[in-house]
């Protein structure tokens, strides 16, 4: 080999090295992607044998991340999919520069971990007798180190957005199970039971029991629209604000009202909740309450049979003033059973598409109406799981109910 070729080819093996150690140092450092392209893309135009250069990575699809000396622009252009199968390098045949990939004559797959990363097209590799020009090992090897080290990164922010996603997650569960009141009545006269099946860790569904003094309490049960932290939040100040207007007054048109308010002025329209509210007075044996959107809570009352409490209004945190807002109002009411719950319950569907609906669980009512409230609500869960077959659950399930004994 003569002097000159063996320095030529000592020089060109030191550039490549040299651009190799450039490459290290810009990932030690942490260069965004967009930069580490870029280097890509100038360290290979450097190269005068490469005349022609495109090279595809799969992100959520495949995108052309840099391309120079082409015809075409292939920042416009999809990867043809008969590319999909190239394992190997291969030797493309058609020379038809007037169609997208045809003024390439090498396809080099990059690929880590049995997984392809990219394609690498490229022209001017070949002499004219169809034989390499030179062997692919530089250009092999810088692809593999810029595009794992890419990969690298998209796996760390999927990483942390999984964490801050699992992170927000656990906040929102805490806050939800502070909402929930500790302890619930279970005395001889008045008994009161909960349930809440959460479909993800965090769900919108809140229900609460608020004695006012001796002889009135509340019991309200809601859903929010929405997940996570934000509906977690929302939820956490209609709970407070729900707390201190009912030490404020006994007026559960003018609660609502102002609930509406507040959950318009905090959520600004982007949230909605559902809510039922009903105030029962052990002395006067009556209940007033008022059902802002929410599915209508059952009575079941010995002296009159089984009502839907359907009276009030619209959602909250959707209109400036609730359109037809009215209370409900029942009286002489001393035995009965009250049953409360979210739309995950009667929603729910079975393998033939149909839904659990209320119908049914008013008959399960009827039949259970004298059940231990415990057993009760058990017994709406394996009717539940019977009628979903092997569907799963599409949404959380609250269930509160109350019972009043003479």
């Amino acid at each position: 080999m003569a002097p000159e070729t063996l320095k030529n080819k000592f020089e060109i093996k030191e550039l490549e090295l040299n651009s190799l150690l450039e490459i290290t140092q810009a990932i030690n450092n942490n260069l965004p992607e967009s930069s580490l392209y870029k280097i890509y893309h100038f360290t290979l135009r450097a190269n005068h044998n490469i005349k022609k250069l495109a090279l595809y990575v799969l992100d959520d699809q495949w995108e052309c991340k840099a391309f120079h000396g082409t015809i075409h622009n292939y920042n416009n252009i999809e990867l043809d999919k008969k590319f999909l199968t190239v394992k190997e390098i291969d030797y493309l045949e058609n020379d038809d520069t007037s169609i997208p990939f045809g003024e390439f004559d090498v396809l080099i797959p990059i690929v880590h971990k049995d997984r392809i990363l990219a394609f690498v097209f490229i022209d001017g590799m070949k002499r004219e007798d169809g034989r390499p020009h030179e062997d692919f090992t530089f250009l092999q090897a810088l692809s593999n180190i810029i595009l794992v080290a890419i990969e690298n990164k998209k796996l760390a922010r999927k990483e942390l957005k999984q964490e801050a996603l699992r992170r927000e997650m656990e906040i929102a569960s805490n806050v939800q199970k502070y909402l929930f009141p500790e302890n619930l009545p279970n005395g001889r006269r008045l008994k009161v039971e909960a349930s809440y099946l959460p479909h993800h860790t965090v769900g919108g569904d809140y229900y609460d029991y608020i004695p006012i003094n001796r002889n009135q309490f509340l019991i309200c049960i809601a859903d929010v629209s929405g997940k996570g932290i934000p509906a977690a939040i929302l939820m956490s100040n209609f709970q407070a604000s729900l707390r201190t207007l009912i030490r404020q007054t006994p007026n559960i048109i003018a609660i609502v009202e102002e609930l509406n308010y507040l959950i318009l002025e905090n959520a600004k329209g982007e949230n909605f909740i559902t809510f039922f509210g009903a105030i029962y007075d052990h002395t006067l044996k009556t209940m007033v309450y008022v059902n802002a959107g929410h599915n209508p809570p059952i009575i079941v009352d010995k002296k009159n049979g089984l009502m839907l409490l359907d009276q009030g209004t619209t959602i909250l945190g959707s209109f400036k003033t609730l359109p037809f807002l009215n209370e409900g109002f029942l009286t002489d009411l001393d035995d009965f059973l009250f049953f409360s719950y979210t739309d995950g319950l009667t929603e729910t569907l079975n393998e033939q598409g149909e839904e659990f609906g209320v119908e049914r669980l008013k008959e399960l009512l009827m039949e259970e109406k004298d059940s231990d409230l415990k057993d009760l609500h058990q017994r709406v869960f394996a009717s539940l799981d019977r009628f979903r077959g092997n569907n799963s659950y599409s949404d959380d399930i609250t269930l509160l109910s109350c019972k009043i004994s003479t």
